[in-house]
């Protein structure tokens, strides 16, 4: 069971036994490796799993996920949209979660320049519809997944939640700080406990094949080339699938607490937090340590030459140079920093790949 340290005067914290935690986008990356951690580290906790389902990226990853906690007794998971707001008010309504963690979106940056409409009906109006029925219901605490796509171009180093993030570069990275925006104005008028969570590139086991590890992967073994951006001008924060999980968990412990300021005014019951490796990679680099693992693995022979199957190219349009997160804020509060180096991630992760794909 995980412990919660560090409290600070600002915060509630509360244990998950006997507690419904609602879980969207349960079939998710995220979604179902947090279930399972619920699962197997709450055990008297009832877990409510809801996913849409869609074919953004192939829906048999989605169903393996699901294979692996679906028969669990106290998960219970329910197909479905939050954008279909009949369907939000009746699942709050039949279980009344007491913690809810909004991890469903449409995710990817470049998909939102391709099809937008997707990224307003589920975060933008899925994500008002999960608002709504915390206004009704009233869960001791709200969790909700934004990104490090909303710093965009920043050029401060490393990323501060405190920073200035008003300039975003693509569709995906507005409605996640639309998400913020929206959060706070319920925390505040409504006195939900709300914190929201930016995540840095997450990878690992099980991940999305839409994401660069999974798809370089994917083209190395088919012996196809793989595009780096930037020239290879690029580095990425990421953060090993299990380092997020554990720090959501942390986090879903303890609910931010209304406030005053010296002079009686209130001061909203919400918190947002950095969720990264802080430890940024050369995408060169990374592609490096890939091609390394997937020799050891056997995947790759011996004498491969990664060289010759990279592919250096302009920026392309949502992308951005740097992600670095800052997460001083998350070890004060919660004694809590991601642990997992690129190296030990990758490589469970390539042995997770070979294992999937030799079943399908």
């Amino acid at each position: 069971m995980f412990q919660y340290k560090g409290l600070n005067n600002n915060t509630t914290s509360f244990e998950f036994e006997n507690k419904k935690v609602l879980i969207t986008g349960a079939a998710g990356f995220i979604g179902a490796a947090l279930a399972e951690a619920f699962l197997n580290g709450f055990v008297k906790s009832t877990i409510i799993g809801i996913d849409n389902m869609n074919d953004y990226y192939e829906v048999a990853l989605k169903k393996y996920r699901l294979s692996r906690i679906k028969e669990r007794e106290n998960f219970n998971f329910i197909k479905g949209d939050i954008a279909d707001k009949e369907f939000i008010d009746g699942v709050f309504e039949k279980y009344r979660p007491e913690i809810v963690i909004n991890l469903a979106a449409q995710a990817g940056v470049r998909y939102s320049i391709i099809n937008p409409d997707a990224y307003i009906q589920s975060n933008i109006t899925g994500f008002f519809n999960i608002l709504e029925a915390c206004r009704r219901y009233m869960p001791k605490h709200l969790v909700y997944a934004s990104s490090s796509s909303v710093y965009g171009n920043n050029k401060k180093v490393p990323y501060d939640t405190q920073d200035k993030v008003d300039n975003p570069v693509s569709l995906y990275a507005a409605t996640k700080k639309s998400n913020e925006l929206m959060a706070h104005a319920y925390s505040k008028l409504y006195d939900i406990p709300s914190t929201g969570l930016r995540f840095f590139t997450v990878y690992g086991p099980a991940g999305r094949p839409d994401m660069a590890y999974f798809g370089f992967t994917d083209k190395l073994l088919r012996g196809e080339k793989i595009q780096i951006f930037n020239y290879g001008k690029c580095s990425r924060d990421f953060t090993y699938i299990d380092d997020i999980v554990e720090g959501i968990i942390h986090v879903a412990g303890k609910a931010p607490l209304k406030r005053y300021t010296d002079d009686g005014l209130s001061i909203a019951p919400y918190a947002l937090y950095n969720i990264g490796n802080s430890h940024p990679e050369n995408l060169l680099d990374f592609v490096d340590i890939l091609t390394d693992e997937l020799i050891k693995a056997g995947l790759l022979k011996e004498d491969y030459n990664i060289e010759a199957y990279k592919e250096l190219v302009p920026m392309q349009p949502g992308d951005v140079e740097t992600t670095y997160a800052d997460i001083s804020p998350l070890e004060r509060d919660f004694g809590y920093r991601p642990k997992t180096d690129l190296r030990e991630g990758l490589k469970r992760f390539v042995n997770w790949y070979a294992e999937y794909k030799g079943r399908i």
